[in-house]
């Protein structure tokens, strides 16, 4: 059985969408007195619904035969460590009712529901990225409906599907959680994203600039193409280990795998080496190339058809002839340049890393601004360094939401247990990429408060001549 639509194919977008909203709002209705411990609950069988083993695997491998993009046992091994990442951090903490007593200034917080949550999820992810919404939005008892994109429709439907039975089971409304009515357009999202009380869209520019534009609140998230940095005090076989694994994750779905890598030259060399040690392979002038035509025919638009397939798949499209290719996790490139003449040092989502040689940290930090701002602004970098004093340097210095150290960038930048990052698939990138937020997307984004002020006995009231007093002495 799959998520019902209204089945009204005379209705209008407008039509098909006011009438989902409003049973989304009927369902919040039916959820309104909810406690704590009851909202506890729909979050656990949301995140039940998709990280069930023999579900969590169908939806994977849905994923990828209907999208083309990623790799099976890596999309089950996200939704099986992110859902409960994500529950963890969820479970108990206090999103109903009074949330906070300020004895000391006399404030009271009440929480509240933002309203019905419009979520424009994106291909790459289109089952964890709604699971996690999804366990958000209902944490404060909101009410979500989901835009999936062309190509990630059947398995947020089926997504749904699972969810519907969990809510069933818990005795909640099945409205709680709906897939806008199909067939999906872009006239029915962007209808959602007018009609919503708050908007989230992890996905393409063009859908993330409309929720921007949209006039509802919203937490868009901007564009990645996260850079690696490796100092010379770096532990080399390491760094290379977790950037072999972040890269090769997926097949680069992430937004969260590093595009370029700066390397410092006291230890260039040596990192390559562990690099290709680690599962990469160093593609010669000509093999750049042919990658370079494949991924930006035109010289500036993303190929579709070359996203997150595996390196056997992708060096053959690119008419590279070489078993070595062939068999690697992931291929490598010598960084050429930044800019629109460049086009490998942007966004790839797909498993080509662009390494670049720089004399030294200065070096390094300049050209990973130039690239951050060429693309991927104030998105995330990480730091593979032994230097604690550098990487604080490192996080003055570069204008992202997110500085990692010696980790794993595309498991950790989303959140991990040992990192403290809230755990998510949606990152902001602050004001400078055009965002609203600039910290990863968690469920406190999903609730707002009533705060009640009482009068503080006793208090005084400020001294100008004191405050201004350099001006006034």
């Amino acid at each position: 059985m799959r998520p019902e639509t209204t089945g009204e194919e005379s209705a209008s977008p407008a039509e098909l969408v006011t009438a989902c909203v409003q049973r989304a709002r009927d369902a919040m209705d039916g959820v309104a007195d909810y406690n704590q411990q009851q909202a506890d609950e729909l979050v656990r069988a949301v995140g039940w619904a998709a990280y069930e083993r023999e579900r969590c695997r169908e939806l994977s491998e849905l994923a990828v035969e209907t999208t083309g993009l990623g790799d099976v046992d890596d999309k089950f091994a996200k939704k099986r460590r992110k859902i409960p990442g994500a529950m963890a951090e969820m479970l108990g903490e206090e999103t109903i009712g009074v949330v906070d007593v300020d004895e000391e200034h006399n404030l009271v917080e009440i929480a509240k529901p933002v309203g019905v949550v419009g979520a424009v999820v994106p291909s790459t992810n289109p089952g964890a990225t709604p699971a996690l919404l999804t366990m958000m939005a209902v944490k404060s008892r909101n009410a979500i409906v989901l835009s999936p994109s062309p190509r990630g429709r059947q398995v947020c439907e089926r997504f749904v599907e699972y969810v519907h039975e969990q809510l069933a089971a818990v005795g909640a409304p099945r409205d709680l959680v709906q897939l806008l009515p199909t067939p999906i357009t872009k006239d029915k999202t962007y209808e959602l994203m007018d009609r919503v009380d708050v908007l989230q869209v992890t996905g393409s520019a063009d859908n993330v600039r409309a929720g921007q534009e949209s006039g509802t609140p919203n937490y868009c998230v901007g564009k990645g193409n996260p850079v690696g940095i490796v100092d010379e005090t770096a532990d080399v076989s390491a760094a290379a280990e977790r950037i072999a694994t972040s890269k090769s994750f997926d097949n680069s779905t992430s937004c969260s795998s590093e595009g370029n890598v700066v390397v410092v030259d006291d230890v260039y060399d040596e990192t390559v080496r562990a690099l290709e040690r680690a599962g990469g392979y160093s593609c010669d002038d000509a093999q750049r190339h042919g990658l370079r035509e494949l991924l930006f025919p035109d010289g500036e638009t993303l190929n579709a058809d070359a996203l997150a397939v595996p390196p056997a798949e992708l060096t053959e499209m690119a008419g590279i002839d070489n078993p070595s290719a062939s068999a690697a996790d992931f291929l490598m490139v010598r960084g050429q340049g930044v800019g629109p003449d460049y086009p490998l040092a942007g966004e790839k989502i797909t498993p080509v890393l662009n390494v670049f040689r720089v004399e030294d940290i200065d070096e390094a930090f300049a050209l990973t601004r130039e690239i951050l701002d060429y693309e991927g602004a104030g998105h995330s970098t990480s730091i593979h360094t032994s230097d604690r004093d550098r990487a604080v340097r490192a996080g003055r210095e570069i204008d992202v939401a997110r500085l990692l150290v010696n980790q794993v960038h595309s498991h950790s930048n989303g959140g991990r247990y040992d990192n403290g990052l809230g755990s998510t698939l949606s990152e902001g990138a602050g004001t400078w990429g055009g965002n609203q937020l600039d910290e990863n997307v968690t469920y406190e984004q999903f609730y707002q408060t009533t705060t009640v002020t009482r009068p503080i006995p006793d208090a005084t009231e400020p001294d100008p001549e004191a405050l201004f007093e350099p001006y006034l002495g």
